[in-house]
């Protein structure tokens, strides 16, 4: 029988593998063509032969997908965080959208949360799949990610379909504040609480203006009258929280009263959160996919 040696120098020149690379007798194994896969070789050759898998390409192309693999963990890890953020609702902006019920981006979020971690947990096992080089772990792997990748599809179109009604037109909103701000219900509690909250913080009045609440009618008109043409938490406040100047803040002073609408603080807070659980998870989609594919060719040609 040849040495592996002489074998193994002729493979490599050859980029192929040889049925003497295996630790079999030429009367065990008779003449065979070149072997040039891992289905055409007899059981226990390239096990006897670690240079076969090198030299048909198989251990780099291996490597190539552990790489791409740990690379697609820590981008599921991202994405399962980005929507943690989005369903813990920092902003706390949502209730004007749970009330309008065009809360959709927060139910695209939790799908995420899901998908996010599912594809951390698939691309982990598809490092054990290929470094098993076993096709049935692969298959499966291939099946989870797919089924994985549907739902991440749901979760981004779920996102960017509802951020229109919530972006780019401040109509709904603000028809959404003059009709329950102030009100006695459970969502009027809630989205009084929240726009105080806004217009405190960043400083703001109104949807677009402060005269969105004197150009129409609204839950705060008939409930407070004419005593302040807006809430007072459209003044300006002192160091106690107590309104700095009540008479000049019902004049409208512009020193007293703040001057900009809080819908662009408001759209920004949803784009952001669209951003994070549709435009990242559609990336995250797009790398996926390529994987996908490149695992499905590693599977089809039995490296």
């Amino acid at each position: 029988m040849e040495t592996l040696t002489s074998s193994w120098f002729m493979s490599m020149r050859s980029g192929t593998c040889l049925h003497k690379h295996c630790a079999y007798s030429e009367q065990q194994v008779p003449s065979l063509p070149w072997i040039r896969n891992r289905a055409e070789a007899p059981p226990g050759c390239f096990e006897a032969c670690p240079f076969c898998t090198m030299a048909d390409g198989g251990g780099i192309f291996i490597g190539f997908l552990i790489i791409l693999n740990s690379f697609g963990a820590a981008a599921s890890l991202a994405l399962f965080a980005l929507a943690i953020w989005v369903a813990v609702d920092g902003y706390g902006l949502y209730p004007l959208s749970g009330v309008s019920g065009k809360d959709d981006i927060f139910a695209g979020a939790w799908i995420a949360i899901f998908t996010g971690f599912a594809f951390f947990c698939t691309t982990a096992f598809g490092i054990v799949a290929v470094l098993k080089k076993s096709r049935l772990l692969i298959l499966l792997y291939l099946i989870f990610m797919f089924i994985i990748f549907i739902f991440e599809c749901a979760s981004c179109i779920t996102a960017v379909t509802n951020r229109d009604y919530l972006v780019g037109n401040s109509n709904l909103v603000k028809k959404q504040m003059l009709k329950y701000y102030a009100d006695t219900s459970f969502e009027g509690q809630q989205i009084t609480l929240t726009w105080n909250k806004v217009m405190q913080e960043i400083q703001c009045c109104g949807a677009d203006k402060p005269q969105d609440w004197i150009d129409y009618n609204s839950t705060f008109r008939k409930t407070y009258g004419t005593a302040y043409p807006w809430p007072q938490q459209c003044c300006h406040r002192l160091s106690n929280f107590e309104v700095e100047d009540p008479e000049g803040c019902k004049s409208g002073f512009n020193t007293t009263v703040f001057d900009k609408g809080c819908f662009d603080h408001i759209q920004s807070v949803f784009s952001r959160y669209t951003w994070a659980v549709s435009w990242y998870g559609f990336s995250v989609l797009m790398y996926m996919f390529w994987l996908m594919i490149l695992t499905m060719v590693h599977y089809g040609l039995g490296l």
